[in-house]
């Protein structure tokens, strides 16, 4: 391997990557470990957890895994602290963990705001929180957020979400701002709408044979004209965990198929026959 291409590895790097039983997680950690690194993440159950594990080991990939509730400090803490003592010092932090609830803001609740709120924005401070001592003492360490469309643009149903993703874009530029004089960066990556199993029912074609209203919807405000996939993820995370990215600090990097970019078109101007289709059955 050339000194350059050096810049790009993470041999012998401790990343934690929360919530990455599954999904986007799993990609990111799948990446980090193809490129060297040691890989533990935590979920919020045990079953989750054994989940994860069991998918790791089938695609050769040793992982420390535990249950922790990032809304939990004392989870957190205990979580950093046996990671500490059985893998190593956490180098990469990824606040992947998240959720969403789509509901109609007169009629959510302020239960289920907070729970947004704390597990999309308040979880990500808990856990960047107890990285950054070793972090500081070393001068070194990378903390890579899970923002998203939402941390720019509104849309029906998603209040509390898009709070909360607009406040972790924020968020990630006080890291950065606070922390840069240790040579730690903080970014973040804002993923576009992703093929994954949870977004298949709005790919899925209609009874008469048309396509889903929102795949429809989606296509016509994306310049790539497809969904985006797991793997189109992966090569930012890893620039952003390594030294190739020392210097970039503060950003939030959207991957979107050009749709923040975009006023989009008529989606009934839409030419399904050019159409690049996501495999289903390789969805993450």
């Amino acid at each position: 391997m050339s000194d350059f291409l050096k810049n790009f590895s993470l041999e012998g790097k401790v990343a934690w990557i929360t919530g990455a039983s599954y999904g986007l997680g799993l990609a990111y950690a799948v990446a980090y470990a193809e490129s060297g690194a040691k890989i533990v993440f935590n979920d919020i159950n045990q079953e989750l957890v054994d989940k994860g594990l069991a998918e790791y080991e089938k695609r050769g990939i040793k992982a420390f895994g535990k249950v922790c509730d990032v809304t939990k400090e004392d989870q957190v803490q205990a979580f950093v602290a046996a990671v500490e003592k059985e893998v190593g010092t956490i180098d990469i932090l990824v606040n992947n963990a998240g959720i969403i609830k789509r509901i109609p803001m007169h009629e959510m609740s302020v239960e289920q705001w907070n729970q947004v709120i704390d597990v999309d924005l308040t979880g990500p401070f808990i856990c960047s929180k107890a990285v950054l001592p070793a972090m500081m003492e070393k001068k070194s360490g990378k903390i890579i957020n899970a923002c998203s469309m939402m941390s720019e643009f509104g849309r029906e149903t998603v209040s509390a979400y898009a709070a909360a993703k607009g406040g972790l874009k924020m968020l990630t530029r006080n890291i950065c701002s606070e922390y840069g004089q240790y040579n730690i960066q903080c970014n973040a990556i804002g993923p576009g709408y992703i093929a994954t199993p949870q977004t298949a029912p709005l790919r899925e074609k209609q009874p008469d044979g048309s396509m889903h209203p929102f795949d429809r919807f989606i296509r016509s405000k994306t310049p790539a004209q497809r969904w985006g996939r797991t793997e189109d993820l992966m090569g930012l995370a890893v620039f952003l965990a390594s030294p190739a990215s020392d210097f970039i600090n503060g950003q939030v990097v959207y991957i979107d198929g050009g749709i923040s970019a975009y006023i989009g078109q008529d989606p009934g101007n839409l030419d399904p026959s050019k159409f690049t289709d996501i495999d289903e059955s390789t969805a993450q």
